[in-house]
């Protein structure tokens, strides 16, 4: 048996962990961190619980993926008189429960103290965790949880590689985490790691913030696909050559920690288990604790969903759910890892390919699909991201999405079971029916480059083109002191003031009868067969997934509102233009079903050449 150090007992501070401290330690006193002695003290006596998101040990899952055979906690503690006691969740546990006969009671001293605690592990328990009862002041430092592992660790050179465009604070920060607490840490990790970060924007110092394994590369702009594809392609040649590739989004804040513990997860994983892929979870930026997605599937509708409903971390309820969850039938066959974090062996890229040169979007979704992996995840392993609603973009959702999902379907055969089309469909009726003309001809631009073939998107730079042109038709938003101007400008609008305005009403809908309901479906908000200008005006969200139908009903002008941005735009009934977008969808309705069966030929034929290096090479300019 060999024993490891597989996770440290983990308090920070930053701005997460000092606004949601029960992601660390739940406790009735505060936890301090005393800069001058660089140690963390549970101030006052108190019950000071462990058994939380970063601190508990998921040993039904250690069990079940790696050859963890024996469970132990090491404590350094001095202070006060405590005692610590190990705690378990079962898959009813609400709160921890305590294990009886795993408690140790320490004297109070002035010096430091060492628990190395055996943790008794049964075959019903999801995760074990400890508390610490102590009579006062009682401070704590390298406490960590030990594994014995049946058998050799498994030599691992793992890659973290991340892709930038103009998100120079977020990315500095981050290679700062890394140089300090990874290369520079003392662990096994930092003999056996490597950072790439794939500048598309060249805005970063390249020669600065390079060192000793970490190198900052300076790309064309070639989108996620692009940048991370070049980080799989480097990590391939490194010497030694990467076992495992970390792909990790730019905008993201990260504890170093996750990266450690995902590490020495791969260095004890099961060989049945080894080419599986490491899902990290994302976590809300705003709302620290809560949890969006840490696994993705495709649905039957052609969207994209997390398996798992969303959850609140700081509930020990919510840890067990999270490691506990069964995905159905149809996620099983349509998982995919994201790439704000997802780790992914060497060897499932030789035998799988290079993903697809879609710019951004689906290419983390079609690569999970694709590869066809088993997907870890584990409490503990996350990021913190943006949340979907605060950096909406019609380029992305309207054009991209369309675009990619139909052509990773045609190449690839993603999920086989999605209807695109109907995707498609409601999302152009959605944008018409809120008068957002410019982006339902998004949805058009994207199925009508679809319907031209895998030539297309093959050429390089056609794909940044494409996306930068989307973004230059999509739907112009303007600050709130312009929009209002707009508005004063405007007699249709008289009395609308954006000082009146709050979430209530941007939020806001209201009921319909039934008649209204099949009035809306029949005429498009009167757009089609009854055709009527409208009157007034409504105050909606921008969210293109939104629909508040009884607030835009019979309406001529729409005021739309980020409010996450303060950026707004308002729109205007045209029925002519309506009609011209319904004709221009028609005609490529007709010429999609003459052309189907040919296209989808000619994408499978191009899968082997979109995918090989040889490709990517040329495309990323690396020869």
């Amino acid at each position: 048996m060999i024993s490891m150090k597989f996770a440290n007992i983990l308090l920070e501070t930053n701005p997460r962990s000092v606004t949601y401290p029960a992601l660390y330690c739940r406790s009735d006193q505060p936890v301090v961190f005393d800069e001058q002695l660089g140690e963390w003290e549970m101030h006052n006596a108190g019950m000071f619980d462990f058994s939380t998101y970063f601190n508990s040990l998921s040993v039904m899952k250690l069990k079940r993926y790696t050859r963890a055979k024996g469970f132990s906690l090491h404590l350094e503690l001095k202070g006060a008189s405590c005692e610590v006691i190990q705690t378990m969740g079962d898959a009813f546990a609400h709160n921890p429960i305590p294990v009886e006969g795993t408690s140790r009671k320490l004297e109070a001293s002035a010096d430091w103290q060492i628990v190395d605690l055996p943790l008794t592990v049964s075959d019903d328990m999801v995760v074990v965790g400890f508390i610490v009862k102590t009579d006062g002041s009682v401070a704590i430092r390298n406490s960590y949880y030990e594994l014995d592992i049946d058998g050799e660790l498994n030599d691992v050179e793992l890659v973290l590689s991340t892709t930038t465009f103009k998100k120079e604070a977020f990315i500095e920060r981050n290679i700062g985490l890394v140089k300090d607490q990874i290369i520079n840490s003392g662990d096994s990790i930092a003999e056996h790691f490597h950072m790439y970060v794939m500048d598309n924007g060249r805005t970063l110092d390249a020669e600065k913030l390079s060192g000793d394994r970490v190198q900052v590369v300076p790309n064309d702009n070639v989108g996620g696909a692009g940048g991370f594809t070049r980080g799989m392609i480097t990590a391939m040649e490194q010497t030694p050559k990467a076992t495992n590739i970390l792909l990790m989004d730019d905008d993201v804040a990260v504890s170093p920690e996750s990266i450690k513990r995902t590490y020495n997860l791969l260095r004890i994983l099961k060989p049945e288990h080894r080419e599986d892929m490491i899902s990290g979870a994302m976590l809300n930026y705003e709302i620290g604790e809560d949890q969006w997605e840490d696994i993705g599937n495709m649905t039957q509708q052609g969207t994209f969903a997390g398996c798992k409903p969303q959850l609140r971390l700081t509930l020990f309820e919510d840890l067990i759910y999270n490691e506990m969850y069964t995905p159905t039938k149809w996620q099983r066959n349509n998982m995919y890892a994201a790439w704000w974090y997802c780790c992914i062996p060497i060897s499932v890229i030789e035998k799988n390919g290079l993903p697809l040169p879609v710019f951004v979007r689906c290419d983390d979704a079609e690569y999970g699909i694709r590869c066809n992996t088993g997907f870890i995840t584990m409490n503990s392993l996350c990021v913190w991201h943006m949340s979907f609603f605060e950096r909406y973009n019609a380029a992305v959702e309207r054009y991209q999405t369309t675009r990619n999902t139909m052509i990773a379907q045609a190449t690839c055969g993603m999920a086989p079971g999605a209807d695109f089309m109907r995707e498609l469909h409601n999302n152009i009726r959605l944008e018409l029916k809120k008068f957002g003309y410019e982006n339902a001809e998004l949805c058009l631009d994207a199925f009508e480059d679809f319907l031209k073939g895998p030539s297309f998107i093959k050429k390089p730079g056609q794909s940044e083109q494409s996306f930068m042109a989307a973004n230059r038709n999509k739907e112009q938003l303007v600050d709130f002191e312009t929009l209002q101007s707009r508005a004063d400008q405007d007699p249709e609008l008289a009395g609308f003031s954006i000082k009146n305005v709050d979430r209530q009403l941007i939020d806001g809908d209201k009921s319909r009868s039934l008649a209204e309901r099949l009035e809306d479906l029949i005429t498009d908000n009167n757009q089609r067969y009854i055709k009527k200008d409208g009157a007034g005006y409504a105050v909606i969200p921008l969210q293109g997934w939104l629909y508040p139908a009884g607030a835009i009903r019979g309406k001529h002008k729409l005021v739309v509102l980020d409010w996450y941005n303060r950026k707004g735009t308002i729109r205007t009934k045209d029925v002519q233009r309506y009609q011209e977008i319904k004709k221009r969808y028609m005609r490529d309705l007709k010429y999609y079903k003459a052309n189907i069966n040919r296209l989808r030929k000619e994408y499978a034929a191009a899968r082997a050449e979109l995918t090989s290096i040889e490709y990517w090479k040329n495309y990323l300019k690396m020869d």
